[in-house]
């Protein structure tokens, strides 16, 4: 592999670090509210509900939400070289649930993944076969597989389950101080300042908390795509394609130095300080790197043909 050892395991230090600081700060954040409320059973309830709507929201199966985004089913003979890779990156990944691929017939390019390891599949755009080859797709395809092997779909839910919670309990106990002010204008009770400014900054600061906590498992999907491949310049290649096309309305808006205060409202991380982090992981490729190793009777080819639904397909050679 093209990697270098030590630092893919310093960043997945950092990373796991960052994780367990921002789940930490968002309990607390969420645990503000609930305490004002009704002291430390607000916050055991609070902590309840959250379990409870995770676990209710996981009963859902990964095609029905991708059945609801437009995407259909793309069968083994659709794509027979895009599942051979899955097959590889799945078992490098420990998941051993039959990979499903999704296709969305949308000009954008996007690739997602819905669910668990257990229950899980990737949708990949029309948009994103027409414009990557092969070993940047199967760079791309890598980063969905690492956030159905982390679960990073539950993280995520659990994250924003907390912050819709702090957000409802916050409008609870506003409400209450607002009805305590007949008492505070009779002067019979002080008004809780300090308190009602808590509460009041708790909503914002629990969306931040989510947004870095997002930016947090797209980093580390990064740097276990990179891991599964062992071609962390292939995933760069098509960060750098995905960037031109998605960042080309920030350009319009701010030009190219977008403010700072932006990369605190993403939901990805900047994608220069991504390629940086992969980059950093992969010593300098002195030959042209495979799009992924496989058996030496199992090479890829690129044979491009039109798809059953308007796309494109590769051939596999046995």
């Amino acid at each position: 592999m093209s990697l270098r050892p030590h630092k893919l395991w310093r960043s997945r230090l950092k990373n796991g670090l960052q994780t367990l600081l921002i789940m930490a700060s968002l309990a607390l954040v969420m645990s503000v509210p609930g305490y004002f409320l009704s002291g430390a059973a607000g916050v055991i309830m609070g902590f309840v509900a959250v379990m409870v709507a995770v676990y209710l929201s996981s009963w859902m199966p990964a095609r029905m939400i991708l059945a609801s985004s437009n995407a259909g089913l793309l069968r083994r003979h659709h794509a027979p070289q895009l599942y051979r890779v899955l097959d590889v990156l799945y078992r490098r990944a420990g998941l051993e649930m039959a990979p499903q691929l999704y296709y969305s017939p949308t000009r954008d390019l996007n690739a997602f993944a819905v669910g668990t390891r257990r229950d899980g599949g990737i949708a990949i755009t029309d948009g994103l076969l027409r414009t990557l080859d092969l070993r940047q797709l199967a760079g791309v395809l890598a980063h969905e597989v690492s956030h159905l092997q982390h679960d990073d779909t539950r993280v995520m839910s659990l994250a924003a389950a907390m912050t819709r919670l702090t957000l409802w309990i916050t409008t609870v106990v506003q409400v209450s101080l607002l009805l305590m002010l007949p008492l505070v204008m009779a002067g019979e009770l002080a008004f809780p300042w300090r308190p009602l400014l808590l509460v009041a900054l708790a909503p914002t600061l629990s969306t931040l908390l989510q947004l870095a906590l997002s930016r947090n498992r797209e980093y580390t999907a990064d740097l276990e795509a990179a891991a599964l491949t062992g071609d962390p310049h292939g995933l760069a290649s098509a960060l750098d394609i995905l960037e031109r096309y998605h960042g080309s309305w920030l350009t319009a808006i701010y030009g190219h130095n977008n403010p700072a205060w932006l990369d605190w409202l993403r939901t990805h991380p900047p994608t220069s300080e991504r390629i940086r982090r992969l980059l950093e992981i992969g010593e300098h490729p002195r030959r042209p790197h495979p799009i992924i190793r496989l058996p030496a009777d199992e090479q890829p080819i690129i044979n491009e043909r039109p798809g059953p639904m308007g796309g494109r397909y590769w051939i596999w050679r046995r």
